[in-house]
Protein backbone atom coordinates (compact mmCIF):
# COMPACT_ATOMS: atom_id res chain seq x y z
CA UNK A 1 0.00 0.00 0.00
CA UNK A 2 2.90 2.32 -0.01
CA UNK A 3 2.69 3.47 -3.50
CA UNK A 4 -1.24 4.24 -2.83
CA UNK A 5 -0.41 5.99 0.26
CA UNK A 6 2.37 8.12 -1.72
CA UNK A 7 -0.07 8.93 -4.31
CA UNK A 8 -3.55 9.65 -1.96
CA UNK A 9 -1.99 11.38 1.29
CA UNK A 10 -1.03 14.27 -0.74
CA UNK A 11 -4.06 14.49 -3.07
CA UNK A 12 -6.95 13.99 -0.04
CA UNK A 13 -5.03 16.49 1.86
CA UNK A 14 -5.00 18.87 -0.84
CA UNK A 15 -8.80 18.48 -1.06
CA UNK A 16 -9.29 18.75 2.92
CA UNK A 17 -7.48 22.10 2.47
CA UNK A 18 -9.64 22.96 -1.14
CA UNK A 19 -12.57 22.63 1.74
CA UNK A 20 -11.29 24.93 4.34
CA UNK A 21 -11.93 27.99 1.75
CA UNK A 22 -11.40 31.26 3.88
CA UNK A 23 -8.17 33.32 4.46
CA UNK A 24 -8.19 34.30 7.62
CA UNK A 25 -7.05 30.50 8.57
CA UNK A 26 -4.04 31.10 6.03
CA UNK A 27 -1.75 30.28 9.29
CA UNK A 28 -3.62 26.89 9.87
CA UNK A 29 -3.55 26.13 6.15
CA UNK A 30 0.25 26.75 5.65
CA UNK A 31 0.93 24.53 8.65
CA UNK A 32 -1.49 21.72 7.91
CA UNK A 33 0.08 22.12 4.51
CA UNK A 34 3.21 21.26 5.62
CA UNK A 35 2.77 18.43 7.78
CA UNK A 36 0.72 17.05 4.92
CA UNK A 37 3.61 17.28 2.73
CA UNK A 38 6.43 16.11 4.90
CA UNK A 39 3.83 13.36 6.10
CA UNK A 40 3.66 12.48 2.17
CA UNK A 41 7.58 12.10 1.89
CA UNK A 42 7.64 10.41 5.02
CA UNK A 43 5.43 7.77 3.15
CA UNK A 44 8.50 7.52 0.23
CA UNK A 45 10.81 6.73 2.52
CA UNK A 46 10.52 2.72 3.01
CA UNK A 47 10.34 2.42 -0.67
CA UNK A 48 14.19 3.81 -0.42
CA UNK A 49 15.04 1.32 2.23
CA UNK A 50 13.04 -1.83 0.94
CA UNK A 51 14.01 -1.27 -2.83
CA UNK A 52 15.36 -4.12 -4.12
CA UNK A 53 18.67 -3.37 -6.53
CA UNK A 54 18.94 -6.58 -7.46
CA UNK A 55 16.18 -7.32 -9.68
CA UNK A 56 14.62 -5.77 -12.61
CA UNK A 57 11.31 -6.42 -11.71
CA UNK A 58 8.33 -4.02 -10.72
CA UNK A 59 8.08 -4.07 -6.79
CA UNK A 60 5.93 -2.61 -4.43
CA UNK A 61 3.20 -4.06 -7.02
CA UNK A 62 -0.43 -3.41 -5.89
CA UNK A 63 -3.40 -4.70 -8.74
CA UNK A 64 -6.41 -4.86 -8.96
CA UNK A 65 -9.60 -4.03 -11.22
CA UNK A 66 -10.85 -0.73 -11.56
CA UNK A 67 -12.98 -0.61 -14.55
CA UNK A 68 -13.54 -4.51 -15.24
CA UNK A 69 -15.66 -3.79 -17.76
CA UNK A 70 -12.55 -2.85 -19.83
CA UNK A 71 -10.07 -4.58 -18.07
CA UNK A 72 -8.87 -1.23 -16.99
CA UNK A 73 -6.71 -1.99 -13.33
CA UNK A 74 -5.79 -0.04 -10.51
CA UNK A 75 -1.93 -1.24 -11.52
CA UNK A 76 0.69 0.30 -9.58
CA UNK A 77 4.54 -0.51 -8.69
CA UNK A 78 8.45 0.92 -9.42
CA UNK A 79 11.42 -0.58 -10.80
CA UNK A 80 14.62 0.94 -10.90
CA UNK A 81 14.37 3.62 -13.22
CA UNK A 82 10.67 5.08 -11.78
CA UNK A 83 11.42 4.27 -8.11
CA UNK A 84 13.85 7.66 -6.85
CA UNK A 85 11.07 10.51 -8.70
CA UNK A 86 8.57 9.38 -6.32
CA UNK A 87 10.45 10.50 -3.14
CA UNK A 88 11.88 13.45 -5.37
CA UNK A 89 8.08 14.38 -5.69
CA UNK A 90 7.37 14.27 -2.17
CA UNK A 91 10.47 16.04 -1.25
CA UNK A 92 10.14 19.22 -3.68
CA UNK A 93 6.72 19.45 -2.64
CA UNK A 94 8.40 20.31 1.21
CA UNK A 95 10.50 22.98 -0.25
CA UNK A 96 7.57 24.38 -2.42
CA UNK A 97 4.87 24.91 0.55
CA UNK A 98 7.99 26.44 2.71
CA UNK A 99 8.95 28.99 -0.46
CA UNK A 100 5.05 30.14 -0.09
CA UNK A 101 5.11 30.69 3.41
CA UNK A 102 4.89 34.15 3.65
CA UNK A 103 4.85 35.28 0.06
CA UNK A 104 1.21 33.42 -1.18
CA UNK A 105 -1.35 35.89 1.25
CA UNK A 106 -4.28 35.05 -1.00
CA UNK A 107 -6.59 31.72 -1.64
CA UNK A 108 -3.49 30.59 0.57
CA UNK A 109 -5.68 27.01 1.02
CA UNK A 110 -6.31 26.62 -2.66
CA UNK A 111 -2.51 27.71 -3.52
CA UNK A 112 -1.33 24.56 -0.86
CA UNK A 113 -4.17 22.85 -2.32
CA UNK A 114 -3.30 22.07 -5.55
CA UNK A 115 0.36 21.43 -4.49
CA UNK A 116 -0.53 18.67 -2.54
CA UNK A 117 -3.26 17.02 -5.15
CA UNK A 118 -0.29 17.89 -7.87
CA UNK A 119 2.52 15.82 -5.91
CA UNK A 120 -0.25 12.72 -5.51
CA UNK A 121 -0.94 13.13 -9.27
CA UNK A 122 2.92 12.82 -10.34
CA UNK A 123 3.50 10.35 -8.67
CA UNK A 124 0.43 8.36 -9.97
CA UNK A 125 2.46 9.12 -13.56
CA UNK A 126 5.87 7.51 -12.06
CA UNK A 127 4.03 4.69 -10.48
CA UNK A 128 0.98 3.66 -13.06
CA UNK A 129 1.78 -0.06 -14.97
CA UNK A 130 -1.83 0.34 -17.14
CA UNK A 131 -1.85 2.20 -19.67
CA UNK A 132 -5.18 3.65 -18.55
CA UNK A 133 -4.12 5.11 -15.08
CA UNK A 134 -0.99 6.02 -16.92
CA UNK A 135 -3.29 8.46 -19.06
CA UNK A 136 -5.43 9.62 -16.32
CA UNK A 137 -2.80 11.03 -13.73
CA UNK A 138 -0.40 12.19 -16.96
CA UNK A 139 -3.76 14.43 -17.94
CA UNK A 140 -4.74 15.23 -14.88
CA UNK A 141 -1.32 16.96 -13.96
CA UNK A 142 -2.49 19.61 -16.37
CA UNK A 143 -5.40 20.91 -13.99
CA UNK A 144 -3.31 21.95 -11.20
CA UNK A 145 -0.79 23.49 -13.39
CA UNK A 146 -3.24 25.39 -15.16
CA UNK A 147 -4.74 26.92 -12.21
CA UNK A 148 -1.54 27.78 -10.36
CA UNK A 149 -0.17 30.04 -13.42
CA UNK A 150 -3.32 30.84 -14.25
CA UNK A 151 -4.80 32.15 -10.89
CA UNK A 152 -1.45 33.10 -8.88
CA UNK A 153 0.65 34.34 -12.26
CA UNK A 154 2.30 37.38 -13.38
CA UNK A 155 0.44 40.16 -15.74
CA UNK A 156 0.30 37.42 -18.71
CA UNK A 157 -0.65 34.51 -16.65
CA UNK A 158 -3.97 33.90 -19.15
CA UNK A 159 -1.78 33.74 -22.04
CA UNK A 160 0.99 31.69 -20.32
CA UNK A 161 -1.69 28.94 -18.77
CA UNK A 162 -3.69 28.71 -22.26
CA UNK A 163 -0.18 28.04 -24.05
CA UNK A 164 0.94 24.97 -21.63
CA UNK A 165 -2.13 23.53 -21.27
CA UNK A 166 -3.53 23.30 -25.24
CA UNK A 167 0.60 22.66 -25.95
CA UNK A 168 0.47 19.65 -23.85
CA UNK A 169 -2.94 18.19 -24.23
CA UNK A 170 -3.03 18.49 -28.15
CA UNK A 171 0.11 15.95 -28.26
CA UNK A 172 -1.73 13.69 -25.50
CA UNK A 173 -4.40 13.22 -27.49
CA UNK A 174 -2.28 10.91 -30.23
CA UNK A 175 -0.69 8.87 -27.10
CA UNK A 176 -4.63 8.16 -26.42
CA UNK A 177 -5.38 7.06 -29.57
CA UNK A 178 -1.52 5.11 -29.79
CA UNK A 179 -2.85 3.27 -26.22
CA UNK A 180 -6.74 2.55 -27.79
CA UNK A 181 -4.58 0.42 -30.43
CA UNK A 182 -2.25 -1.67 -28.36
CA UNK A 183 -5.62 -2.25 -26.37
CA UNK A 184 -7.11 -3.77 -29.49
CA UNK A 185 -4.28 -5.52 -30.84
CA UNK A 186 -2.99 -7.08 -27.34
CA UNK A 187 -6.73 -8.53 -26.72
CA UNK A 188 -8.08 -6.30 -24.38
CA UNK A 189 -5.08 -5.75 -22.58
CA UNK A 190 -4.11 -1.86 -20.70
CA UNK A 191 -0.80 -3.83 -18.95
CA UNK A 192 2.00 -1.75 -20.01
CA UNK A 193 4.17 -5.04 -19.24
CA UNK A 194 2.15 -7.10 -21.85
CA UNK A 195 2.51 -4.35 -24.31
CA UNK A 196 6.22 -4.71 -23.79
CA UNK A 197 6.08 -8.00 -25.33
CA UNK A 198 3.50 -7.70 -27.99
CA UNK A 199 4.67 -7.90 -31.58
CA UNK A 200 4.21 -5.64 -33.86
CA UNK A 201 5.08 -4.96 -37.55
CA UNK A 202 7.43 -1.33 -38.58
CA UNK A 203 4.57 0.33 -39.75
CA UNK A 204 2.78 -0.08 -36.84
CA UNK A 205 5.55 0.70 -34.36
CA UNK A 206 6.33 3.74 -36.47
CA UNK A 207 3.18 5.25 -36.01
CA UNK A 208 2.91 4.54 -32.04
CA UNK A 209 6.79 5.76 -31.90
CA UNK A 210 5.46 9.10 -33.20
CA UNK A 211 2.24 9.29 -31.39
CA UNK A 212 4.34 8.84 -28.27
CA UNK A 213 6.61 11.18 -29.21
CA UNK A 214 3.95 13.87 -29.87
CA UNK A 215 3.38 13.50 -26.04
CA UNK A 216 6.15 13.30 -24.25
CA UNK A 217 8.59 15.51 -26.38
CA UNK A 218 5.79 18.67 -26.10
CA UNK A 219 6.24 17.49 -22.15
CA UNK A 220 10.19 17.00 -21.55
CA UNK A 221 9.75 19.82 -23.76
CA UNK A 222 11.83 19.29 -26.72
CA UNK A 223 12.71 21.73 -29.94
CA UNK A 224 11.33 22.92 -31.79
CA UNK A 225 7.85 22.16 -29.57
CA UNK A 226 9.41 24.06 -26.49
CA UNK A 227 8.22 27.90 -26.74
CA UNK A 228 5.23 27.00 -23.84
CA UNK A 229 7.83 26.58 -21.31
CA UNK A 230 9.81 29.90 -21.05
CA UNK A 231 6.47 31.31 -21.07
CA UNK A 232 5.13 29.13 -18.22
CA UNK A 233 8.11 29.98 -16.57
CA UNK A 234 8.07 33.54 -16.26
CA UNK A 235 4.31 34.01 -15.63
CA UNK A 236 3.90 31.20 -13.09
CA UNK A 237 4.90 31.62 -9.29
CA UNK A 238 7.94 30.27 -7.72
CA UNK A 239 6.25 27.66 -6.74
CA UNK A 240 5.44 26.55 -9.98
CA UNK A 241 8.37 27.07 -11.67
CA UNK A 242 10.18 24.85 -9.30
CA UNK A 243 7.92 21.93 -10.05
CA UNK A 244 7.84 22.60 -13.86
CA UNK A 245 11.19 22.68 -13.58
CA UNK A 246 12.24 19.93 -10.96
CA UNK A 247 9.38 17.06 -11.93
CA UNK A 248 6.66 18.05 -14.48
CA UNK A 249 9.21 18.04 -17.42
CA UNK A 250 10.46 14.32 -16.20
CA UNK A 251 7.30 13.09 -17.03
CA UNK A 252 7.72 13.14 -20.71
CA UNK A 253 11.23 11.94 -20.23
CA UNK A 254 10.21 9.30 -18.30
CA UNK A 255 7.23 8.16 -20.63
CA UNK A 256 10.45 7.88 -23.63
CA UNK A 257 11.20 5.06 -20.91
CA UNK A 258 8.22 3.28 -20.21
CA UNK A 259 6.70 3.34 -23.58
CA UNK A 260 8.41 4.30 -26.84
CA UNK A 261 11.43 2.68 -26.44
CA UNK A 262 9.88 -0.42 -24.78
CA UNK A 263 7.07 -0.91 -26.64
CA UNK A 264 8.35 0.16 -30.44
CA UNK A 265 12.00 -1.07 -29.85
CA UNK A 266 12.81 -1.20 -33.90
CA UNK A 267 11.01 2.04 -34.45
CA UNK A 268 13.36 3.66 -31.63
CA UNK A 269 16.41 2.19 -33.00
CA UNK A 270 15.61 3.25 -36.89
CA UNK A 271 14.35 7.36 -35.27
CA UNK A 272 17.23 7.63 -32.85
CA UNK A 273 19.06 9.82 -35.57
CA UNK A 274 16.16 12.02 -35.39
CA UNK A 275 15.74 12.02 -31.52
CA UNK A 276 19.52 13.08 -31.12
CA UNK A 277 19.43 15.60 -33.44
CA UNK A 278 16.77 17.60 -32.39
CA UNK A 279 18.75 16.75 -28.31
CA UNK A 280 21.89 18.21 -30.02
CA UNK A 281 19.71 21.37 -31.06
CA UNK A 282 18.50 22.11 -27.54
CA UNK A 283 21.95 21.69 -25.78
CA UNK A 284 23.32 24.32 -28.84
CA UNK A 285 21.13 26.10 -30.01
CA UNK A 286 18.87 26.94 -26.91
CA UNK A 287 22.20 27.22 -24.79
CA UNK A 288 23.18 30.24 -26.82
CA UNK A 289 19.31 31.55 -26.73
CA UNK A 290 19.49 31.01 -22.89
CA UNK A 291 23.22 33.77 -23.32
CA UNK A 292 20.97 37.10 -24.78
CA UNK A 293 18.23 36.81 -22.05
CA UNK A 294 17.91 39.84 -19.98
CA UNK A 295 15.02 38.01 -17.78
CA UNK A 296 16.60 35.58 -14.86
CA UNK A 297 13.84 33.00 -15.08
CA UNK A 298 13.65 32.65 -18.85
CA UNK A 299 17.10 32.14 -18.66
CA UNK A 300 16.94 29.57 -16.29
CA UNK A 301 14.00 28.46 -18.30
CA UNK A 302 15.79 27.82 -21.68
CA UNK A 303 18.61 26.59 -19.39
CA UNK A 304 16.22 23.83 -18.08
CA UNK A 305 15.58 22.70 -22.18
CA UNK A 306 19.24 22.56 -22.53
CA UNK A 307 19.93 20.01 -19.67
CA UNK A 308 16.96 18.41 -20.39
CA UNK A 309 18.88 17.62 -24.29
CA UNK A 310 21.05 15.42 -22.65
CA UNK A 311 18.32 13.23 -21.13
CA UNK A 312 16.81 12.65 -24.45
CA UNK A 313 20.35 12.37 -26.00
CA UNK A 314 21.30 9.85 -22.90
CA UNK A 315 18.28 7.75 -23.51
CA UNK A 316 18.80 6.79 -27.80
CA UNK A 317 22.58 6.44 -27.59
CA UNK A 318 21.46 3.13 -26.75
CA UNK A 319 24.46 2.05 -24.40
CA UNK A 320 24.34 2.04 -20.27
CA UNK A 321 26.36 4.96 -19.68
CA UNK A 322 23.97 7.05 -21.84
CA UNK A 323 20.29 6.31 -19.78
CA UNK A 324 22.19 6.00 -16.27
CA UNK A 325 23.43 9.18 -16.79
CA UNK A 326 20.14 10.37 -18.55
CA UNK A 327 18.60 9.21 -15.62
CA UNK A 328 20.77 10.72 -12.88
CA UNK A 329 20.54 13.99 -14.77
CA UNK A 330 16.73 13.93 -14.18
CA UNK A 331 17.16 13.69 -10.79
CA UNK A 332 20.31 16.09 -10.27
CA UNK A 333 18.07 18.64 -12.64
CA UNK A 334 15.19 18.47 -10.31
CA UNK A 335 17.11 19.31 -7.38
CA UNK A 336 19.14 22.35 -9.39
CA UNK A 337 16.64 23.64 -11.45
CA UNK A 338 14.55 23.69 -8.62
CA UNK A 339 17.12 25.82 -6.20
CA UNK A 340 17.96 28.06 -9.08
CA UNK A 341 14.18 29.21 -9.78
CA UNK A 342 13.90 29.52 -5.62
CA UNK A 343 16.87 31.70 -5.58
CA UNK A 344 15.33 33.99 -8.12
CA UNK A 345 11.71 33.86 -6.14
CA UNK A 346 13.73 35.08 -3.07
CA UNK A 347 15.23 38.15 -4.87
CA UNK A 348 11.96 38.67 -6.51
CA UNK A 349 9.95 38.88 -3.24
CA UNK A 350 12.07 41.59 -2.18
CA UNK A 351 12.58 43.72 -5.12
CA UNK A 352 9.67 42.65 -7.43
CA UNK A 353 11.76 42.66 -10.96
CA UNK A 354 13.17 39.69 -12.69
CA UNK A 355 15.54 41.70 -15.00
CA UNK A 356 19.02 41.39 -14.57
CA UNK A 357 19.69 44.90 -14.83
CA UNK A 358 17.66 45.53 -11.80
CA UNK A 359 20.18 44.09 -9.52
CA UNK A 360 24.06 44.03 -8.94
CA UNK A 361 26.17 44.03 -6.05
CA UNK A 362 23.66 41.72 -4.09
CA UNK A 363 26.75 40.10 -2.40
CA UNK A 364 27.02 43.14 -0.23
CA UNK A 365 23.58 42.78 1.29
CA UNK A 366 23.11 38.91 1.21
CA UNK A 367 26.28 37.40 1.95
CA UNK A 368 24.72 34.43 2.93
CA UNK A 369 22.06 33.95 0.27
CA UNK A 370 25.13 34.90 -2.43
CA UNK A 371 26.73 31.77 -0.84
CA UNK A 372 23.78 29.69 -1.70
CA UNK A 373 23.09 30.92 -5.21
CA UNK A 374 26.72 30.59 -6.19
CA UNK A 375 26.81 26.75 -5.29
CA UNK A 376 23.42 26.32 -7.73
CA UNK A 377 24.75 28.37 -10.19
CA UNK A 378 28.23 26.20 -10.37
CA UNK A 379 25.68 23.02 -9.92
CA UNK A 380 23.81 24.87 -13.13
CA UNK A 381 27.14 24.70 -14.67
CA UNK A 382 28.20 20.88 -13.92
CA UNK A 383 31.17 21.90 -11.47
CA UNK A 384 32.94 18.63 -10.55
CA UNK A 385 31.59 17.59 -6.91
CA UNK A 386 27.95 18.74 -7.53
CA UNK A 387 24.84 16.53 -9.00
CA UNK A 388 24.54 19.46 -11.99
CA UNK A 389 27.99 16.99 -13.07
CA UNK A 390 27.33 13.43 -12.73
CA UNK A 391 24.80 13.05 -15.05
CA UNK A 392 25.87 15.30 -17.74
CA UNK A 393 29.50 13.58 -17.57
CA UNK A 394 27.93 10.60 -18.55
CA UNK A 395 25.90 11.16 -20.88
CA UNK A 396 28.75 12.96 -22.75
CA UNK A 397 31.13 9.53 -22.31
CA UNK A 398 28.15 7.46 -23.59
CA UNK A 399 28.03 10.01 -26.29
CA UNK A 400 31.72 9.70 -27.49
CA UNK A 401 31.32 5.78 -26.81
CA UNK A 402 28.41 5.91 -29.88
CA UNK A 403 30.60 8.97 -31.27
CA UNK A 404 32.87 11.13 -31.07
CA UNK A 405 31.93 14.08 -33.09
CA UNK A 406 28.36 13.75 -31.28
CA UNK A 407 30.48 13.64 -27.90
CA UNK A 408 32.43 16.66 -28.68
CA UNK A 409 29.35 18.55 -29.84
CA UNK A 410 27.47 17.15 -26.65
CA UNK A 411 30.42 18.63 -24.54
CA UNK A 412 30.15 22.46 -26.02
CA UNK A 413 27.31 22.47 -23.56
CA UNK A 414 29.42 22.87 -20.52
CA UNK A 415 31.19 25.93 -21.94
CA UNK A 416 27.59 27.42 -22.75
CA UNK A 417 26.15 26.71 -19.66
CA UNK A 418 29.14 28.17 -17.59
CA UNK A 419 28.92 31.38 -20.08
CA UNK A 420 25.23 31.84 -19.35
CA UNK A 421 24.99 30.60 -15.67
CA UNK A 422 28.14 32.58 -14.72
CA UNK A 423 27.28 35.99 -16.36
CA UNK A 424 24.08 36.09 -14.91
CA UNK A 425 25.77 35.56 -11.62
CA UNK A 426 28.64 37.95 -12.24
CA UNK A 427 26.10 40.86 -13.20
CA UNK A 428 23.27 40.27 -10.49
CA UNK A 429 25.55 39.68 -7.36
CA UNK A 430 29.17 40.50 -7.72
CA UNK A 431 30.54 44.53 -7.92
CA UNK A 432 29.53 47.58 -6.30
CA UNK A 433 25.77 47.65 -4.96
CA UNK A 434 23.93 49.61 -8.04
CA UNK A 435 20.74 51.18 -7.10
CA UNK A 436 18.43 51.49 -3.44
CA UNK A 437 16.81 48.35 -4.29
CA UNK A 438 19.86 46.51 -3.87
CA UNK A 439 21.22 48.28 -0.88
CA UNK A 440 18.08 48.08 1.17
CA UNK A 441 17.84 44.11 0.94
CA UNK A 442 17.73 42.04 3.86
CA UNK A 443 19.69 39.12 4.00
CA UNK A 444 17.67 35.50 3.98
CA UNK A 445 15.33 34.07 7.00
CA UNK A 446 15.46 31.15 9.14
CA UNK A 447 12.81 29.62 6.79
CA UNK A 448 14.84 30.60 3.71
CA UNK A 449 17.72 29.17 4.82
CA UNK A 450 16.34 25.88 5.83
CA UNK A 451 14.68 25.63 2.36
CA UNK A 452 18.18 26.39 0.50
CA UNK A 453 20.43 24.37 2.71
CA UNK A 454 18.24 21.56 2.02
CA UNK A 455 18.90 21.88 -1.33
CA UNK A 456 22.59 22.44 -1.08
CA UNK A 457 23.00 19.09 0.87
CA UNK A 458 21.04 17.10 -2.18
CA UNK A 459 23.04 19.02 -4.58
CA UNK A 460 26.54 17.74 -3.15
CA UNK A 461 25.13 14.27 -2.34
CA UNK A 462 24.02 13.75 -5.43
CA UNK A 463 27.79 15.36 -6.99
CA UNK A 464 29.66 13.67 -4.16
CA UNK A 465 28.24 10.26 -4.19
CA UNK A 466 25.89 9.29 -6.67
CA UNK A 467 26.11 5.77 -6.18
CA UNK A 468 22.79 5.21 -3.87
CA UNK A 469 21.39 6.40 -7.37
CA UNK A 470 22.94 4.41 -9.68
CA UNK A 471 23.04 1.58 -7.78
CA UNK A 472 19.14 1.07 -7.87
CA UNK A 473 18.51 2.44 -11.36
CA UNK A 474 21.89 -0.17 -12.92
CA UNK A 475 19.38 -3.85 -13.33
CA UNK A 476 16.58 -2.36 -14.41
CA UNK A 477 18.06 -0.18 -17.35
CA UNK A 478 20.38 -3.06 -18.15
CA UNK A 479 16.94 -5.00 -18.34
CA UNK A 480 15.59 -2.21 -20.69
CA UNK A 481 18.64 -2.13 -22.68
CA UNK A 482 18.56 -6.11 -23.84
CA UNK A 483 14.61 -5.97 -24.39
CA UNK A 484 15.58 -2.63 -26.76
CA UNK A 485 18.37 -4.55 -28.80
CA UNK A 486 15.52 -7.16 -29.49
CA UNK A 487 13.24 -7.23 -32.73
CA UNK A 488 9.95 -7.47 -32.15
CA UNK A 489 8.58 -7.27 -36.16
CA UNK A 490 6.41 -10.10 -36.97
Amino acid sequence: MLLSLSIWMPIVSGLILLALGRDDQAKTVRWLALVAAIASFAVTLPLITGFKVDTAAMQFVENFYWIERFNIHYHLGVDGISMWFVPLTAFITIIVVLAAWEVIENRVNQYMGAFLVLSGLMVGVFSALDGMLFYVFFEATLIPMYIIIGVWGGPRRVYAAFKFFLYTLAGSLLMLIALIYLYLKSGGSFDIQTWHKLPLPIDAQTLLFFAFFAAFSVKVPMWPVHTWLPDAHVEAPTGGSVVLAAIMLKLGAYGFLRFSMPIAPDAAREYAWFIIALSLIAVVYIGLVALVQKDMKKLVAYSSIAHMGFVTLGFFIFNELGVSGALVQMISHGFVSGAMFLSIGVLYDRVHSREISAYGGVVNTMPKFAAFALLFAMANCGLPATGGFVGEWMVILGTVKYSFWLGAIAATALVFGAAYTLWMYKRVYFGAVTNDNVRGLTDINGREFLMLAVLAVAVLWMGVYPKPFTDVMHVSVTELLKHVAVSKLQ
